[in-house]
């Protein structure tokens, strides 16, 4: 029991990495080459304290109207990242977040600027944090075995040739964008109803990078990839403790070795090595019986 209870940070961890995984998850699996996850985040993060502490509106209120704004953000910032492609998506989606980042940073009587936000109430626990995890994975299973997800995965291949079949690319794109922002919206509240404080680096480069990492070596195409890929990359520092100070040390070298051994991620090599492996099996079960 005491071992658990010591641990419980590190769930909590593993859980918020998990949410922003899903956010990102999601603009990656439409083809959209977004890395807004921490701008969203820190919007449903401030948002939720400010109305906390210094107005005074409920948590559980708080939660779902960061949701809402980080919906609403990220269907904003899909009218002007839809119309571009590759990597000019990437370097405006990451301008976003350094503009995000630069506003906690100097709205000093608002957001308390370097010092960060502090006295925020908790009011979430690991379940509810667990609860919020399951929820939405079990919403992004049953999107991705949607005609949403079937879109989204035309998308990702080629967009021309999607479109050519009647889908609406800017549609989608916004329709990734908001439930993008949503969810990191979400989570970052969820973060900032747990931690007692904000500060705006939790919110820059490094966690931009982690949200990324995280789909990147689990695996993009399925659900659980994200999930995955969280759980190894929060959790592996944390048990090797010498390894904790140098975390993008350790992202960077996984990311390689993934990108180098494992292209598609943990999980979606292994589902595609099972499918193989199965094929193969019916193939030999085929000849031995002809």
């Amino acid at each position: 029991m005491n071992f658990i209870v010591a641990n419980l940070p590190l769930v909590d961890l593993v859980l918020i990495g998990t949410g922003y995984a899903f956010s990102q998850y999601v603009v990656l699996r439409s083809g959209t080459f977004s890395v807004a996850t921490p701008g969203f985040a820190a919007i449903g993060a401030y948002f939720t304290a400010i109305m906390t502490v210094k107005v005074g509106v409920h948590p559980l209120a708080c939660i779902a109207l960061a949701t809402f704004v980080g919906l609403l953000a990220g269907l904003l910032l899909s009218i002007p990242l839809a119309r571009l492609r590759g990597v000019y998506q990437a370097i405006a989606s990451m301008a976003f977040v350094e503009i995000m980042l630069s506003m906690n940073l100097f709205s000093e009587s608002l957001t308390g600027g370097p010092l960060g936000f502090n006295g925020i109430p908790r009011y979430v626990s690991t379940w509810g944090l667990l609860a919020a995890v399951v929820l939405f994975t079990w919403i992004l299973l049953r999107m991705s075995r949607s005609g949403i997800g079937r879109v989204f995965d035309a998308m990702r291949q080629d967009v021309a040739v999607a479109a050519s079949l009647g889908v609406n690319p800017t549609r989608y794109h916004a329709l990734a964008f908001g439930l993008s922002g949503a969810i990191a919206g979400l989570f970052g509240s969820l973060d900032a109803l747990r931690n007692y404080s904000l500060s705006p680096e939790q919110f820059g480069f490094n966690a931009l990078v982690a949200s990324l990492s995280y789909v990147v070596l689990g695996g993009r195409r399925s659900v659980w990839g994200p999930l995955v890929g969280a759980i190894i990359l929060v959790s592996l520092p944390e048990i090797a403790r010498p390894l904790a100070d140098y975390r993008m040390a350790v992202y960077g070298l996984l990311l390689a070795a993934t990108i180098v051994y494992l292209p598609y991620g943990v999980v979606d090599t292994l589902i595609a090595w099972n499918r193989r492996r199965q094929v193969q099996a019916g193939g030999s079960d085929a000849g031995a019986t002809a």
